[in-house]
């Protein structure tokens, strides 16, 4: 009988759990189909397939870099190169959960971000103020590609020479300093630069992106000093190893580029096939123009310069992609390719060891795209946006673009100088001469890219 009544209540208290459960989960689902079907309503499927298509697209992105820089540089740092851009996906993308997406997009004062987005808090399939068609969390994690490859831009510089754990801790810090702050001034609410202050133009990243990796390469270029040449020999020991990868990474970079201009449209509509045809026009006249300018002065064009040419025509093109005509992007791919060559030839002149040119492509070419916004662009493109100099809007535009750049210019250089200067006297920001001698991936990640008979018999 005990037992019976022990039996009998157990089940009796296992019926109250499942009812009351039963209930909690009727009552939670009651409530759930409204507030789901709210957060549905606003979000546009369309724009949405868009911008994911577009998110994938510029995470691609760093990928391609990879292989575009890894082509460049001799075969013993080839890992390692590959490495800098691929770990950036892990880094960033951390940083950008934890804290970064909330200081660079966080609701807060003219010069940075709040913490109410800290840890990703209040960030979920409801739409927001930036981007009203799709989910917070897209547009979320559609500006953390751009997080994740502008400080992997910034490896090209500093290529077969820097301590790998330095780099890491180079980059956490230059993306928490430089990168989220510059963010916040250019398209966070309440930025000094964008449209609640002085309503620069930068659409898809020319003063975030390229003018902040391009300067502070050059600055962590100036404070390393020059690779060591351990063989004596100026041409042969440096030239790219495998200008196969190299190109397959170009067309990488170029694909992705549409999610990145594009995509910036943050919607499927008219601004993003604008922006989608200045990019391609602007890549296709600063390639071209490139090889026509080597055949001219060397006798030959080579896969090298077409290569360097496009990504500087992208470069160039992306603030001003939502803003211009397709004329105006071919004019803007014709003179990037024509500075950004002058600007790569400065290194030799001045003697600094820019060892994939980031300094003369992105951070010339991304200072020539900025200011050149201001020539170029156009209401009748975007009615958001507002008229350059050679479409009737004066010397207005072109004063707010060149205060833009300026002021991104020596922002990024000052704080990198400090970051460099104090990562050296802490751990030290170059290899050894023995390890930069054995090359990168056996002293620093102990692996090689290629068999000892592929290195010696056909590389």
């Amino acid at each position: 009988m005990v037992i019976g009544r022990c039996s009998s209540a157990r089940h009796g208290a296992l019926r109250t759990l499942l009812v009351t459960f039963a209930v909690t989960m009727a009552a939670l689902m009651v409530g759930l189909p409204a507030h789901a079907d709210a957060a549905a309503s606003a979000v546009n499927t369309g724009d949405t397939a868009w911008m994911l298509l577009s998110t994938a697209l510029v995470m691609f992105m760093t990928p391609g870099l990879a292989l575009f820089y890894g082509g460049m540089v001799r075969s013993k740092n080839v890992l390692n190169i590959l490495m800098q851009s691929f770990v950036a996906l892990g880094v960033v993308t951390v940083i950008w959960v934890l804290y970064g997406y909330s200081l660079a997009f966080g609701s807060g004062g003219k010069y940075i971000g709040s913490l109410a987005y800290l840890g990703l808090h209040g960030v979920g399939s409801a739409p927001s103020a930036y981007a009203p068609t799709i989910p917070h969390s897209l547009f979320m994690i559609y500006q953390m590609m751009f997080a994740v490859i502008t400080p992997a831009l910034i490896s090209g510089a500093i290529a077969e020479r820097m301590k790998f754990s330095t780099y890491l801790v180079f980059m956490a810090l230059w993306s928490t300093l430089v990168y989220c702050p510059l963010a916040h001034w250019v398209w966070g609410a309440g930025g000094w630069l964008g449209a609640d202050g002085l309503k620069a133009l930068d659409f898809a990243g020319g003063t975030v992106v390229h003018i902040s990796s391009g300067m502070s390469a050059l600055v962590l270029t100036l404070v390393m000093g020059k690779r060591r040449n351990s063989q004596k020999s100026h041409d042969e020991d440096f030239r790219p190893h495998n200008l196969t990868m190299t190109l397959v990474g170009t067309a990488i970079l170029w694909f992705g580029w549409f999610g990145f201009n594009a995509g910036s449209a943050l919607a499927a509509g008219g601004l993003a096939v604008s922006a989608f045809v200045a990019t391609h026009c602007a890549a296709a006249a600063a390639g071209l123009t490139w090889i026509l300018l080597e055949w001219k002065t060397a006798g030959r064009p080579t896969a090298l310069g077409f290569a360097t040419g496009a990504v500087a025509g992208l470069v160039a093109i992306t603030p001003a992609s939502g803003y211009v005509t397709p004329i105006a992007a071919l004019i803007l791919g014709v003179v990037v390719s024509c500075i950004s060559l002058f600007a790569i030839t400065l290194k030799h002149r001045f003697h600094y060891d820019d060892t994939l040119d980031v300094f003369g492509v992105h951070g010339v070419g991304g200072t020539f795209g900025a200011i050149a916004t201001g020539l170029f662009a156009s209401k009748l493109v975007n009615k958001d946006g507002a008229d350059g100099l050679f479409y009737g809007g004066g010397f207005h535009l072109l004063g707010k673009q060149a205060c833009a750049a300026s002021t991104a210019i020596l922002y990024a250089v000052v704080v990198t100088f400090v970051l460099a200067k104090v990562l050296d006297k802490v751990m030290g920001l170059r290899v050894n001469p023995e390890e930069e001698a054995a090359g990168l991936d056996l002293a620093q990640h102990g692996e090689t890219g290629y068999s000892a008979l592929e290195v010696e018999g056909t590389l």
